[in-house]
């Protein structure tokens, strides 16, 4: 396989530009061309404002330019990308261009998701069509995981081995091989789904409140459900999109049956009701922007938002199979677009793919889907549903009844998943070489421990898996328990320890409900106990005699992102929110985030040296509970050490933890115990000049000064402290304790924490 060092996008539209920064996350040096240089230039700094980086240095590694002045800027690329109008003249007259520029070997591929390959190619020389394909991101590119390939007759094997493994290590995607097919996989069933979904609303008469409650959460479709998708779409562009499907596909073709473009939606592209990006959709502001209007989808105005009111939604109480089967409204609907869709999947995935496997990944990495649709059969029933299509008159697609006679499209043989085909043989769900999923681990072996709140899990070659299993992964005293047991087990019967799980969240930090209740029962002494055994825990964590690994994805906060600072390394998912966010509900790191904090910015692992300095740099990151908006921020704030890694691929995490586990192993010894330099008076002194310069900018509020001087005490030592007479670890963290129960003892903290659990929003008091 090829090495991609070296990448160029043309086209420095949304997508264009989402596509260049995300190479950019991934390390390469860019350069992204657009018919004015000026337009691409701005593309880069409007990608900034969006997050479109990982981190906004990033955009320094991207070069712009125009087509016409700077193409050459592409001769030294290793992959060059399109991503220009949706025109077949245009895109062929750029390659021939490119062609003339470009290196021997480099990979073109185009970003088009509405024209087949094979009209790409058509006339363009041998060479070209052999290092050429189609890379299909979906936006944001930089958070959306799916990336569909389309390889043609005629493009090298090594092309498509070179971009896969790029596609899936260095952007973190999750690539899906596709036919070469009108929409290929996620764009030809989902826009079959949405046409179905707003055709059938509208039908109906229905409230867009109520399609939307009905087509989302109960099939685990994001919340936008229909109308809210569209609205951030583009309803032009939907309609476009929908458009050239039409062009593409057969007369026999179901997606026949819809209109494209409905007078409902003909009427509001004319007046410019193009959703998200015009102000106003299907959902817009009111006049006096304090509520929100909606689309009657009978009268085609607007009226006041509604709240949401079905007898079907009551009584199907979230489930998909009970609404499907309810006569109200709402389940009329919901039946008739999920019937409809999920057989169109069974219809279709014979010509589009190899597999029901690639289409379930496919719609739930481009589309957000909880299931794929051949997962969503399996829930329901793939014998209910084809019964259902019967009743109905509908032909019963032949892969659904072939699943209907199997029991099935998935089912576990030999300890593994495997999905049936639509020749009636059953195969091993795909996955990319050297994935690891908790998943996966569970259908071939039992825990070696069940804890109950957490398991131990055997990952091979000696290295054993910590799963959190509490909501949001939050921790009890049953997880610390837990924990400790754990780390004896991991001592007795293997080498190294990964923390870490297939859940989106690492954790969310102490259970603050559990905070209220035990302060309400015995007062703040009563969470003593609590502080004290996190402290201990966390203490033989850091201490095991072998290395302990965090494998952090999603959300690191308070207690979780602690237990982080403890293990020997961690290794993050590149989007990573990781920051002790204690000071939110009015207290400071309890169990060790204090300490740990000074000791990396004392050793300059996290940039800050001098008796002073590191305390400065640790108030900065604690007071305004900063947290990272990736494991690239997550590294510049100090949180994670220089040695610590970075996963472009969620599904690679756990392997790779587990791989920096085993390396680690090889000699491991635990880390000697730190002298902890407390700054003392001068710079407590330093410290209070911060916040006082906070205070008379209007920044902090009254409790917030209060946690502040706590937080001064906590890490500079106190009155009695001394730069000269370094402290130990269990120095500081008795000042953690006293500081944490303390301020468990304020009123404005009990305050801070009940909003907090009332409203998931921190109180500013």
């Amino acid at each position: 396989m090829g090495e991609i060092r070296k990448a160029g996008v043309i086209g420095a539209g949304v997508m264009g530009s989402g596509i260049a920064a995300h190479l950019a996350n991934a390390g390469l040096d860019v350069v992204l061309l657009d018919v004015e240089a000026a337009t691409a230039t701005a593309a880069v700094a409007r990608q900034v404002k969006a997050g479109g980086f990982m981190d906004a240095a990033f955009a320094e590694r991207i070069a712009t330019g125009s087509v016409a002045g700077e193409l050459d800027l592409l001769a030294d690329a290793d992959w060059i990308i399109e991503a220009v109008a949706e025109r077949l003249d245009i895109k062929q007259g750029l390659y021939a261009r490119l062609d003339q520029v470009r290196k021997d070997g480099s990979i073109v591929s185009s970003n088009t998701s509405t024209i087949p390959l094979a009209d790409l190619v058509k006339s363009l020389p041998a060479r070209f069509a052999g290092d050429f394909l189609v890379t299909h991101f979906f936006n944001p590119p930089r958070t959306m995981p799916l990336l569909e390939l389309v390889a043609g007759a005629d493009t090298r094997p090594e092309v498509v081995a070179t971009i896969r493994d790029f596609g899936d290590r260095g952007l973190g995607k999750s690539v899906v091989m596709c036919r070469d097919t009108p929409g290929f996989i996620a764009n030809r069933i989902g826009n079959y789904w949405m046409a179905a979904a707003v055709n059938e609303a509208i039908a109906l008469g229905l409230d867009v409140e109520v399609a939307d409650a009905a087509i989302s959460r109960p099939f685990g479709i994001p919340k936008t459900g229909i109308f809210g998708l569209m609205d951030l779409v583009g309803i032009d562009l939907m309609s476009m999109v929908l458009k050239s499907l039409h062009g593409a596909l057969p007369a026999s073709d179901p997606m026949q049956d819809y209109p494209v473009e409905p007078p409902l939606l003909s009427r509001m592209i004319g007046e410019k009701r193009l959703g998200r990006k015009s102000g106003a959709g299907f959902v817009k502001l009111s006049a006096d922007r304090k509520s929100r209007e909606v689309t009657d989808l009978v009268t085609g105005d607007y009226r006041p938002q509604k709240s949401v009111a079905s007898d079907s939604l009551d009584a199907a109480k979230g489930q998909a199979r009970a609404l499907m089967e309810h006569d109200g409204a709402a389940g009329r609907y919901a039946a008739a677009v999920m019937e409809k869709s999920l057989a169109y999947a069974a219809r279709v995935t014979p010509e589009i793919a190899d597999g029901p496997d690639a289409v379930d990944t496919a719609m739930r990495t481009g589309y957000g889907w909880a299931k794929g649709p051949f997962e969503l059969i399996d829930q329901l029933g793939a014998g209910w549903l084809a019964a259902r299509l019967e009743q109905r008159g509908v032909a019963v697609p032949d892969y659904l009844a072939t699943a209907a006679a199997a029991g099935g499209f998935y089912a576990v043989e030999n300890g593994a998943r495997v999905c049936l085909l639509p020749d009636g043989t059953r195969r091993k769900v795909a996955q990319a070489e050297g994935i690891v999923t908790l998943a996966a681990v569970r259908l071939a072996a039992p825990p070696v421990a069940d804890f109950g709140e957490a398991m131990l899990w055997d990952l091979g070659d000696g290295i054993a898996c910590f799963e959190l299993r509490t909501k949001m992964n939050t921790f009890s005293s049953g997880v610390m328990d837990a924990l400790a047991a754990a780390l004896e087990r991991v001592a007795r019967d293997f080498k190294g320890l990964v923390i870490g799980s297939d859940a989106a969240v690492f954790s969310a930090g102490a259970d603050i409900r559990v905070f209220l209740e035990t302060i309400e029962a015995g007062g703040p002494a009563a969470f003593g106990p609590r502080v004290d055994q996190g402290h201990k825990v966390f203490k033989a964590l850091k201490y095991a005699p072998f290395p302990v690994v965090g494998a952090a994805a999603g959300l690191a906060l308070g207690g979780g992102c602690e237990l982080l600072l403890h293990c020997r390394a961690i290794q993050a998912h590149a989007e990573l929110s990781i920051g002790l966010v204690e000071t939110r509900i009015g207290v400071v790191p309890g169990w060790g985030g204090c300490k740990e904090m000074l000791e990396r910015f004392a050793t300059g692992e996290a940039g800050a040296t001098g008796p002073v300095a590191p305390a400065l740099a640790a108030f900065g990151l604690i007071a305004p509970a900063k947290v990272s908006a990736s494991a690239f921020e997550a590294r510049r704030l100090g949180y994670l050490r220089p040695a610590d890694g970075i996963t472009m691929n969620r599904d690679r995490l756990l392997a790779d933890a587990k791989a920096k586990a085993l390396a680690l192993a090889e000699g491991y010894a635990p880390p000697a115990p730190p002298a902890v330099t407390l700054a003392g008076p001068s710079g407590a002194s330093a410290l209070r000049n911060v916040l006082d310069a906070e205070t008379a900018a209007g920044r902090l509020t009254a409790h917030d000064r209060v946690v502040g001087e706590a937080l001064i005490t906590v890490l500079t030592g106190g009155p009695g402290a001394d730069p000269a007479r370094p402290a130990g670890e269990d120095d500081v963290t008795a000042l953690e304790r006293a500081a944490f129960i303390s301020l468990l003892g304020e009123p404005a903290t009990l305050e801070r924490i009940r909003h907090m659990l009332a409203t998931g929003k921190p109180l500013r008091n």
